[in-house]
């Protein structure tokens, strides 16, 4: 074919657009901060999750990798979700995956990672090496994602669809915390515990007026997966209110000895997103640099059994207290969180609180519950349309019979089952396809018991629906389901104490820290009876508190005492509890309260500020370490011992008294020779001798006969008292029956002169404290000291008692409410 016949090449008309350089990189640059905000670095404020996390765990529900599934290569998720869903890359997708199996960095860890998934000083191994599953709560997370409660979006090719946002079961985005940085704003949120957050939401589904200060009374602070230490709380109000605020967490640290002279601080805890190569680092570099002094050595203890184990050797000289200042203050193990807690509500960024993130998250799941409950609804109908079409043509099977048989094809046939039995479509066409293994007797029961059964549901549906309350309480129950199955105890403790001046360079800075090294003030520790401990500094020049407490003060919960010691607030102590040992503490890091408005609440749980791994193990007393007084001690089988002053183990914590096997110490207290002693049985049997009749015994013996107990009973209470008291002491008891339920029967309550029981012999029965009246065997709780007795609930509130002056044998006034224990009054 020659040119000429060919056809002409097609013409081009050239188009050349002027565009402004500032405008193109204002769109440009507009809609790329717009793509990483919104698809990239910020959390939804319902399920707390970003895009990439929200797509890993999709995947990975539609992959059925379930707990109870085996492990797959994290190489094939990632491949999974960059190809179906996230497509930007797997380097991402891999850190995010690695992020939710942390559980260093996640409070309730979402992946279950089988391999090296990272430290907080070194990073994890390739995706190839690397196994992962959902975990439970993951599950919580996905559940009910086939049931219509959340809309699906279009992935990034419209080949598939996504969820827009996880139904969530719990509130993530504050359990987890979240951390992000987009253009122009970022994220930074700290984990919490599942059960307080659970409780917060729970009240404000219950009290939609509720405030932040009644929220925060369910959530106190944080609390971080690596546990540590809080200190000051101001921060933390401030970002629960305005979404914005900071705090410092420090490591838990305890003073231990090394070698028989030699002492170590041991770090057991540290600050979150803080590794123990960091640590070290830094302290070498504070004693290289003579900013740190004091410290011999470092070594790193840490396994996989014991967990992190820190030690720091301190020099002989040196006060262990002192050094840990200054680690505080140059080191990490004093470290600063900032909040801000910026999420996306309804497609938009917005800074949180409390208040506003928990409104957010319950109204997404009120929406998820409703949207279930429709879906459910209408998939009942359809199946009680069904079921009640399949009674039809059991009922009248041989006329169903002869009217398909009777017919010349399927579309005749369904046309005359509507018309003969008034059937729907739907109906008719499900009949058709009825086997005939279905047109039996026992297939007519189970249909009718179907149809009884979804008509029970189909209301019980239609009334939750209707009733906007019901849906609230139903989420309440949910969620509180969620905390039991995956709740754990709190592992931050929260002070009031005063984080160190870190980072102060000026010369006053310098000269206040010098003080603060080695001051050591008066101090008067309270331990509460609901397990409360605090401390007060004194004025220097005097040992006494002010004589006049409020009523106020004297109202306020958890002011029931059960031990309370003077010494110095960097003085070594010692905590008797209910197993028989004795655990060494400092004082110095507990909450201080002011000596005019002593209140206890504000106080630390004492089995977390002493770490007790037991949650059965009670403290039963304070004790000092440096009296010429012994300790006495009383078990519930009736023992009782004086261990010798001074014969301390050089340890954190040792033996003090032998225990018997199923014995525990139930009362323990020091005091002076010539002091009595008194037991108090259930069967209500008081007796009191003197303290010299008990001989001193060292630590590890098992102690001699106190009270002879009847058969089935036990002791409830023990203590000493001065032989000769100014004050007039009386002995409070409470007698309730034994078939009841602890915390259920409020029981009879009576207060006698101690000076009605008459002393009698060690080893003897002593005399009736209390006569009980119907239905009454025991007494479940007693108490001797000086009036005025201060009886509370067990969650500290106040309670009332009788008048005192029953005679001792006489029966109890009857209470109305129930008591959990008594004390001193504060004074």
């Amino acid at each position: 074919m020659s040119r000429s016949d060919s056809t002409p090449p097609a013409t081009f008309t050239e188009r050349i657009e002027d565009v402004d350089v500032s405008t193109e990189m204002q769109g440009s640059f507009l809609e790329y901060a717009y793509s990483v905000i919104y698809s990239r670095a910020l959390p939804d404020a319902r399920d707390g999750l970003k895009p990439v996390q929200r797509r890993i765990l999709y995947q990975m529900s539609e992959m059925g990798l379930r707990p109870d599934r085996g492990h797959v290569k994290s190489a094939r998720v990632v491949g999974e979700v960059m190809g179906k869903l996230h497509p930007h890359g797997d380097t991402a997708i891999y850190d995010a995956l690695v992020r939710m199996a942390q559980a260093f960095t996640l409070r309730v860890p979402l992946i279950d990672g089988h391999g090296n998934f990272g430290s907080l000083d070194d990073g994890p191994a390739a995706p190839r090496y690397t196994e992962a599953r959902l975990a439970a709560p993951a599950l919580a997370m996905t559940e009910n994602l086939d049931e219509d409660v959340v809309d699906f979006v279009p992935n990034y090719d419209n080949q598939l669809t996504q969820p827009d946002v996880l139904p969530a079961a719990y509130p993530n985005l504050l359990v987890n915390g979240a951390s992000g940085i987009a253009v122009g704003m970022a994220t930074n949120m700290a984990p919490h515990n599942l059960i307080e957050v659970v409780g917060a939401a729970r009240h404000l589904l219950a009290h939609p007026n509720a405030t932040l200060d009644d929220l925060m009374e369910f959530v106190p602070g944080p609390d971080l997966p690596t546990g540590g230490t809080i200190v000051g709380l101001a921060g933390i109000k401030d970002a629960y209110a305005t979404g914005r605020g900071s705090f410092k967490t420090r490591a838990r640290v305890t003073v231990e000895a090394i070698t028989a002279r030699k002492a170590g601080l041991v770090v057991t805890e540290l600050p979150y997103l803080v590794g123990p190569e960091r640590v070290i680092e830094k302290i070498k570099d504070g004693v290289t640099s003579k900013k740190l002094s004091g410290i011999s050595d470092v070594t790193d203890l840490t396994d996989r059994t014991k967990g992190l184990r820190l030690v720091i050797g301190i020099k002989t000289g040196f006060s262990p207290e002192a050094v840990l200042e200054q680690l505080y203050r140059y080191t990490p193990l004093e470290d600063s969180f900032n909040i801000n807690a910026v999420a996306l509500v309804d497609g938009g960024p917005q800074t949180l609180g409390l208040r506003e993130l928990l409104l957010v998250y319950i109204g997404h799941r009120i929406e998820v519950v409703t949207r279930r409950s429709a879906y459910r609804l209408a998939r009942r109908k359809e199946r009680l349309h069904l079921v009640e079409g399949l009674l039809v043509a059991i009922l009248d099977i041989d006329e169903v019979i002869q009217v398909i048989r009777a017919s010349d094809d399927s579309e005749q046939a369904r046309t005359r089952l509507i018309d003969v039995f008034d059937l729907s479509q739907i109906q008719a066409e499900y009949i058709l396809e009825l086997r005939l293994r279905r047109l039996t007797r026992f297939s007519r029961i189970e249909l009718e018991t179907e149809r009884d059964q979804l008509l029970a549901e189909i209301a019980a549906l239609e009334k939750l629906l209707g009733s906007k309350a019901a849906i609230r309480t139903l989420v309440s129950d949910e969620l509180a389901s969620t905390a039991e199955r995956f709740g754990t105890p709190r592992r931050t403790l929260l002070t009031e104490a005063k984080p160190s001046i870190a980072g102060a360079n000026s010369a006053a800075a310098k000269r206040k820290a010098a003080i603060l090294e080695v001051t050591d003030t008066p101090t008067r520790v309270y331990l509460s009876t609901t397990g409360k401990i605090a401390r007060v500094d004194l004025p220097a020049d005097s040992a006494d508190l002010p004589e006049r407490i409020t009523p106020a003060q004297r109202r306020s919960k958890h002011d029931a005492v059960l031990s309370v010691l003077d010494t110095t607030s960097r003085t070594e102590i010692g905590a008797v509890t209910s197993l028989g040992r004795l655990i060494r503490f400092s004082p110095v890091d507990l909450p201080v309260m002011p000596p005019t408005s002593i209140q206890l609440a504000a106080g630390v749980g004492v089995g977390d500020y002493l770490s007790l791994p037991n949650k059965a193990e009670k403290v039963l007393a304070l004790v000092a370490l440096d009296s010429d007084r012994s300790i006495a001690l009383g078990t519930r089988q009736g023992i009782v011992k004086r261990v010798t002053a001074g014969d301390w183990a050089n340890k954190p914590d040792f033996e003090i008294i032998g225990l018997k096997p199923r014995d525990v110490v139930v009362g323990a207290i020091q005091g002076a020779e010539d002091d009595e002693l008194v037991f108090i049985a259930s069967d209500s049997q008081l007796l009191r001798f003197p303290a010299g009749s008990v001989r001193s015994q060292g630590r590890t013996a098992g102690g001699m006969a106190g009270i002879k107990l009847s058969p089935d009973a036990h002791v409830v209470y023990f203590t000493s008292v001065p032989s000769s008291s100014e004050t007039s002491l009386v002995v409070a008891t409470v007698a309730t029956g034994s078939h009841t339920l602890p915390g259920t029967d409020p029981g009879s309550a009576k207060v006698s002169d101690f000076t009605e029981y008459p002393a009698k012999g060690r080893g003897t029965g002593g005399v009736r404290s209390h006569r009980f009246l119907k239905g009454e065997d025991i007494v479940s709780i007693a108490w001797v000291g000086p009036l005025p007795a201060r009886a509370v609930g067990a969650d500290g509130t106040p309670r009332s008692l009788p008048e005192s002056g029953s005679r001792r044998d006489a029966s109890g006034a009857m209470l109305d409410s129930v008591i959990g224990t008594i004390g001193s009054q504060i004074a």
